[in-house]
């Protein structure tokens, strides 16, 4: 029954995800590229906050982090998960209005398209997309074996069969749907996260016995879970922690291009608001459950954290609420892997082909706008398959490969994006600079630098700053081109 719902609830997201597409289309005037990658700059303040917060949590929203709180420390976990509340708001907040203006005005449809316009730099878009499809490919790797494994765990299915099964629906409706269907899936995706939110909430407070009995139980498994509640992690953890998945996401291109697609201010606000609300309900009360799940289960019975909700989800749920429950961090990783593949398209079809093939070539430029609706969607589906063939024999690092890769977009990317929105004098020799010294920062501090637990990426990012400033002191005497400063400012 289990699986039935899980592949029914695939199934639909694929239809409606390619008929969405179909009627966004025949809505839309604007031109077949940006229809397929940022959907006619369409989305409503729904749309926009649902695929925001599904775009930004992924599976260790609802499996990793609750059961680390369940099986290990308890109430640390949902106090350090807390970070991520305002994070919806503050990337709509910070990226959004700036990014949606000046991506009108330059016609960019992804973000290395807006380095373009910002540096006009030939280099610093190369290098960047190319650092960025590297990164995905990685990321793709790790979320493509969380949902394999998660059909395989839940269900008892093969792996390889878990894998085909998961990989052809996030590839067909992301292929032949473009970005319209990423969205209406993403808000889909995001609604299915708040149902097994409370779900599993409301049934863990059942079998507990309510607060009182939780309490108890939480005394026997998880002896000494108010004590030193505020230090069970080390400061260098925390920063790293807060740097990470908190202000360190605006340099994640797959959240910042989420500002070049919505409708008006009006339906930005309006995201802004339910953005914070739903990831707030969804990420503290997950990592809350789950600690609270820890009175209710023998940790000793489990090999690791990672098999805990899943299995006290069949314990205490009925099948059929099980089901829907476990298509929510189902959803978690089909909404990061589909922001990810038309991501990766882009970069290939739009920041790479379109500016350094065709250029500026009148029939290369009519050649390509006859080809890109077959060609868009023909290198989505390669590039899926691709990772899905990667996939078959993950290494077993996959895990601290997703982590590396994360990192690795926010030192890339953060500095050239962030700066360039808001500092005239960020040149792109500045740009450059900051993102390779970052990039290469971070690289070296990850396998040579230990330092108090400080995870690689601050220090990353502060060379990226620094780079940042001191060259575009020095570089931006002269200021900026005029047609930048109208376009970008």
């Amino acid at each position: 029954m289990i699986l039935a719902i899980l592949i029914t609830y695939l199934a639909l997201n694929a239809v409606i995800g390619i008929w969405y597409n179909r009627k966004k289309s025949r809505e839309s005037t604007l031109s077949v590229e940006k229809k397929y990658y940022i959907g006619g700059r369409s989305m409503n303040g729904l749309l926009l906050a649902m695929t925001t917060m599904a775009t930004y949590t992924s599976v260790s929203s609802f499996v990793s982090g609750p059961g680390v709180a369940g099986m290990t420390v308890g109430y640390a976990q949902v106090w350090i998960a807390a970070v991520q509340v305002p994070v919806t708001f503050f990337i709509l907040g910070v990226l959004g209005n700036k990014m949606a203006l000046v991506s009108r005005r330059t016609g960019a449809v992804t973000v290395a398209g807006y380095l373009k316009a910002r540096y006009k730099s030939d280099v610093l878009v190369i290098v960047t997309s190319l650092l960025m499809v590297a990164f995905f490919i990685a990321q793709m790797i790790s979320q493509f074996t969380g949902g394999a494994t998660l059909i395989q765990s839940i269900t008892g299915l093969n792996y390889k069969y878990s894998l085909f099964i998961f990989a052809a629906v996030v590839i067909i409706y992301t292929a032949f749907g473009g970005f319209s269907a990423v969205a209406i899936t993403d808000a889909i995706q995001g609604f299915i996260m708040c149902i097994g939110t409370f779900l599993f909430l409301f049934f863990v407070l059942q079998a507990g016995g309510g607060l009182s009995g939780i309490d108890a139980g939480l005394q026997q498994n998880l002896p000494g879970v108010y004590d030193n509640l505020f230090a069970k992690y080390k400061p260098g953890l925390l920063l790293s922690f807060w740097i990470l998945v908190g202000f360190g996401v605006l340099g994640l291109p797959q959240t910042a291009v989420r500002g070049m697609g919505f409708k008006n201010t009006k339906s930005l606000h309006s995201a802004m608001w339910i953005g914070a609300i739903t990831c707030s309900f969804v990420v503290v009360g997950m990592h809350l459950a789950g600690a609270w799940a820890g009175a209710l289960v023998d940790k000793a019975n489990l090999p690791t954290s990672d098999y805990f909700i899943p299995y006290i989800v069949q314990q205490i749920m009925p099948t059929p609420l099980a089901g829907l429950f476990l298509a929510a961090p189902m959803a978690a990783v089909m909404s990061t892997v589909d922001s990810l593949l038309i991501l990766a398209s882009a970069a290939i079809v739009k920041d790479l082909w379109r500016t350094y093939m065709v250029k500026d070539d009148p029939v290369k430029i009519e050649k390509y706008n006859k080809r890109v609706a077959f060609v868009s969607p023909l290198v989505t589906l390669l590039f899926g398959i691709l990772v899905t063939f990667l996939t078959l024999d993950p290494p077993d690092i996959i895990f601290f490969l997703n982590m590396f890769a994360f990192g690795g977009l926010e030192c890339t990317f953060f500095w050239p994006l962030v700066g360039g929105l808001f500092w005239k004098k960020g040149t792109k020799q500045a740009a450059v600079a900051s993102s390779l010294g970052a990039a290469f920062t971070y690289i070296f501090c990850h396998y040579n630098v230990k330092v108090a637990g400080i995870n690689a990426v601050a220090w990353g990012l502060l060379v990226g700053g620094l780079l940042y400033f001191i060259v575009g002191q020095i570089t931006g005497k002269k200021g900026l081109d005029q047609d930048i400063l109208d376009n970008c400012f």
